[in-house]
Protein backbone atom coordinates (compact mmCIF):
# COMPACT_ATOMS: atom_id res chain seq x y z
CA UNK A 1 0.00 0.00 0.00
CA UNK A 2 1.46 3.37 -1.00
CA UNK A 3 1.78 5.98 1.69
CA UNK A 4 0.38 9.46 1.15
CA UNK A 5 2.41 12.64 1.27
CA UNK A 6 3.85 13.55 4.66
CA UNK A 7 4.26 17.29 4.02
CA UNK A 8 1.06 19.31 4.17
CA UNK A 9 1.18 22.93 3.11
CA UNK A 10 -0.29 25.14 5.82
CA UNK A 11 0.40 28.61 4.40
CA UNK A 12 2.49 30.42 1.77
CA UNK A 13 3.37 34.11 1.84
CA UNK A 14 4.89 35.89 -1.16
CA UNK A 15 5.94 39.47 -0.54
CA UNK A 16 4.46 41.97 -2.99
CA UNK A 17 6.60 44.77 -1.54
CA UNK A 18 9.80 45.01 0.51
CA UNK A 19 9.00 44.18 4.14
CA UNK A 20 10.71 43.71 7.50
CA UNK A 21 9.21 40.30 8.22
CA UNK A 22 6.98 37.38 7.35
CA UNK A 23 4.86 35.96 10.16
CA UNK A 24 2.98 32.69 10.48
CA UNK A 25 0.40 32.78 13.29
CA UNK A 26 -2.24 30.45 14.73
CA UNK A 27 -0.21 27.38 13.76
CA UNK A 28 -2.37 24.31 14.46
CA UNK A 29 -0.99 21.66 16.85
CA UNK A 30 -2.02 18.78 14.59
CA UNK A 31 1.38 17.81 13.14
CA UNK A 32 4.57 16.27 14.52
CA UNK A 33 7.05 18.77 13.01
CA UNK A 34 7.07 22.00 11.04
CA UNK A 35 9.13 22.86 7.97
CA UNK A 36 9.54 26.44 6.74
CA UNK A 37 11.11 27.05 3.34
CA UNK A 38 12.19 30.64 2.62
CA UNK A 39 13.38 31.63 -0.85
CA UNK A 40 14.42 35.22 -1.45
CA UNK A 41 16.94 37.97 -0.81
CA UNK A 42 17.45 41.21 1.08
CA UNK A 43 17.18 44.74 -0.29
CA UNK A 44 20.80 45.57 0.56
CA UNK A 45 22.87 46.34 -2.54
CA UNK A 46 25.90 44.09 -2.90
CA UNK A 47 26.96 40.52 -3.40
CA UNK A 48 27.53 39.55 0.25
CA UNK A 49 24.93 38.26 2.71
CA UNK A 50 22.71 39.58 5.49
CA UNK A 51 21.40 37.73 8.51
CA UNK A 52 17.82 36.52 8.59
CA UNK A 53 16.24 36.11 12.02
CA UNK A 54 13.75 33.46 13.09
CA UNK A 55 11.76 34.01 16.28
CA UNK A 56 9.26 31.61 17.84
CA UNK A 57 6.09 32.72 19.67
CA UNK A 58 7.31 36.36 19.54
CA UNK A 59 9.79 35.39 22.29
CA UNK A 60 12.55 38.01 22.57
CA UNK A 61 14.22 36.39 25.60
CA UNK A 62 17.66 34.75 25.54
CA UNK A 63 16.11 31.31 24.99
CA UNK A 64 17.80 30.43 21.70
CA UNK A 65 21.04 28.45 21.27
CA UNK A 66 22.70 27.72 17.96
CA UNK A 67 25.81 25.97 16.64
CA UNK A 68 26.64 26.85 13.04
CA UNK A 69 28.92 25.48 10.34
CA UNK A 70 29.58 27.58 7.23
CA UNK A 71 31.57 27.08 4.06
CA UNK A 72 32.17 28.97 0.83
CA UNK A 73 34.20 26.52 -1.27
CA UNK A 74 37.60 27.70 -0.04
CA UNK A 75 37.22 27.94 3.75
CA UNK A 76 35.00 26.74 6.56
CA UNK A 77 34.05 28.30 9.87
CA UNK A 78 32.01 27.41 12.93
CA UNK A 79 30.28 29.50 15.57
CA UNK A 80 28.28 28.99 18.75
CA UNK A 81 25.78 31.22 20.52
CA UNK A 82 24.20 29.92 23.71
CA UNK A 83 22.04 32.87 24.77
CA UNK A 84 20.67 34.53 21.65
CA UNK A 85 17.28 36.21 21.25
CA UNK A 86 16.61 34.55 17.85
CA UNK A 87 17.92 31.91 15.43
CA UNK A 88 19.80 33.18 12.42
CA UNK A 89 20.16 32.03 8.83
CA UNK A 90 21.55 34.08 5.95
CA UNK A 91 20.06 35.74 2.89
CA UNK A 92 21.85 37.07 -0.16
CA UNK A 93 22.03 40.69 -1.14
CA UNK A 94 20.52 42.06 -4.39
CA UNK A 95 23.61 41.47 -6.58
CA UNK A 96 23.48 37.71 -5.97
CA UNK A 97 22.00 36.29 -9.15
CA UNK A 98 20.37 33.31 -7.41
CA UNK A 99 17.89 33.42 -4.56
CA UNK A 100 18.83 32.32 -1.06
CA UNK A 101 17.15 29.25 0.38
CA UNK A 102 16.65 28.74 4.12
CA UNK A 103 14.96 25.60 5.43
CA UNK A 104 13.92 25.54 9.08
CA UNK A 105 12.84 22.19 10.53
CA UNK A 106 11.18 22.56 13.93
CA UNK A 107 10.80 19.16 15.56
CA UNK A 108 8.19 18.25 18.18
CA UNK A 109 6.86 21.81 17.94
CA UNK A 110 3.58 21.17 19.78
CA UNK A 111 5.04 19.11 22.64
CA UNK A 112 4.64 21.00 25.93
CA UNK A 113 7.07 18.92 28.01
CA UNK A 114 10.34 19.34 26.08
CA UNK A 115 12.56 22.04 24.60
CA UNK A 116 12.39 22.33 20.80
CA UNK A 117 15.17 21.19 18.45
CA UNK A 118 15.57 23.07 15.17
CA UNK A 119 17.73 22.28 12.15
CA UNK A 120 18.45 25.14 9.75
CA UNK A 121 20.01 24.76 6.31
CA UNK A 122 21.05 27.78 4.27
CA UNK A 123 22.20 27.94 0.67
CA UNK A 124 23.25 31.08 -1.16
CA UNK A 125 24.50 29.96 -4.59
CA UNK A 126 28.03 31.14 -5.47
CA UNK A 127 28.48 32.42 -1.90
CA UNK A 128 27.94 30.15 1.13
CA UNK A 129 26.24 27.09 2.56
CA UNK A 130 25.44 26.70 6.23
CA UNK A 131 24.06 24.12 8.64
CA UNK A 132 22.79 25.05 12.08
CA UNK A 133 21.73 22.86 15.00
CA UNK A 134 19.60 24.92 17.35
CA UNK A 135 17.65 24.65 20.57
CA UNK A 136 14.69 26.73 21.73
CA UNK A 137 14.69 26.52 25.52
CA UNK A 138 10.95 26.66 26.10
CA UNK A 139 8.35 23.97 26.68
CA UNK A 140 5.59 26.10 25.14
CA UNK A 141 3.97 24.77 21.98
CA UNK A 142 5.01 26.78 18.91
CA UNK A 143 2.00 28.76 17.70
CA UNK A 144 3.77 31.47 15.67
CA UNK A 145 7.00 31.92 13.70
CA UNK A 146 8.45 35.23 12.49
CA UNK A 147 11.14 35.45 9.81
CA UNK A 148 12.69 38.89 9.64
CA UNK A 149 15.56 40.86 8.30
CA UNK A 150 18.59 41.35 10.47
CA UNK A 151 19.22 44.76 12.05
CA UNK A 152 19.86 47.82 9.91
CA UNK A 153 17.95 49.14 6.95
CA UNK A 154 17.86 46.00 4.81
CA UNK A 155 14.46 44.37 4.30
CA UNK A 156 13.16 41.13 2.84
CA UNK A 157 12.90 41.86 -0.87
CA UNK A 158 9.65 41.88 -2.81
CA UNK A 159 9.12 38.48 -4.45
CA UNK A 160 10.60 36.56 -1.49
CA UNK A 161 8.46 33.57 -0.53
CA UNK A 162 8.02 31.58 2.68
CA UNK A 163 5.99 28.39 2.92
CA UNK A 164 5.01 26.67 6.17
CA UNK A 165 4.50 22.90 6.02
CA UNK A 166 3.23 20.50 8.69
CA UNK A 167 4.62 16.98 8.88
CA UNK A 168 1.93 14.36 9.42
CA UNK A 169 2.37 11.60 11.98
CA UNK A 170 3.29 8.20 10.54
Amino acid sequence: MAAGPTYEKIQTTTLTSNQNDIEFTSIPATYTDLIIVFTGSSTTTGSATNGMRCRLNSDTGSNYSQTSLSGNGSSATSARDSSATFFEGEIGQTSNTSLSINIFQIMNYSNTTTFKTILIRTSIPNNTVQAHAALYRSTSAITSVTLSRDFGTNQLKSGSTATLYGIKAA
